[in-house]
């Protein structure tokens, strides 16, 4: 299958999608990878070269699913960006995906709400899309677990290689999620997992042949289970 993962700004798919995608890349899917805006508005340490200082980190930060493509949208601005529909609705229909990941048409960032609006705009009922996670859950009710723990260590690493954004912070906040959402299904300590919702249109009212697996359900009663309680 063909996945195409879209994030408004250079470091999104890392923090958001990041588990899913190497799942998918595991098991032998083609990997399309898209960051939508320059990322020049999103600098903690300034600096003039800074579009192209976040493009060489999502590059390294991605190495290991594949080469982002960067379509230069203005960042902190994208509902305003010229031509942003017509852009993403090309970089989507050129790459004619089985499936897209994006941000939740509720998330906290205006770019992210913006661009979950342009990629359903653009998909129409062409190809199935899903919704990663709000950060730290907020206002999210997931419908899809998708267990990341052997990728995990990778996703520190590509949430790292942000350097210009101190990604300290944020990767403490992931630790913190991903960890919830695998406690949720009772998994062991040390496990992860990243959470999703459907875009239902028809007609994708059921896509879960597409996804990788799920943590493995344990029981919440049996005492010899190495659950989370």
């Amino acid at each position: 299958m063909k996945i195409l993962a879209i994030g408004a700004h250079p470091d999104d798919i890392e923090i958001f999608m990041y588990g899913f995608i190497a799942a998918c890349k595991k098991r032998g899917d083609e990997i399309i990878l898209g960051v939508a805006t320059d990322g020049t508005a999103g600098s903690i340490k300034i600096n003039k070269d800074l579009k192209n200082i976040r493009q060489g980190e999502a590059i390294l930060g991605l190495a290991k699913l594949g080469k982002p493509c960067f379509l230069g949208l203005e960042d902190g601005n994208l509902f305003e960006s010229i031509n942003a529909l017509k852009i993403i609705k090309s970089f989507i229909n050129d790459n004619k995906p089985d499936l897209v990941i994006t941000h939740a048409p509720n998330d906290y960032h205006p770019d992210h709400r913006s661009l979950s609006d342009f990629t359903i705009n653009s998909t129409g009922f062409k190809y199935p899309v899903i919704f990663a996670e709000t950060l730290m859950g907020i206002n999210f009710d997931p419908e899809i677990y998708v267990d990341i723990t052997e990728f995990f260590e990778e996703k520190k690493h590509a949430i790292l290689c942000h350097k210009s954004q101190s990604p300290e912070m944020l990767l403490e906040a992931v630790k913190l999620i991903n960890r919830f959402r695998s406690a949720q299904c009772n998994a062991p300590s040390k496990n992860y997992a990243e959470v999703y919702k459907v875009s239902k249109t028809f007609p994708f009212a059921d896509i879960r042949n597409l996804l990788p697996k799920s943590p493995k359900v344990r029981n919440f009663y049996n005492k010899d289970s190495d659950g989370f309680l």
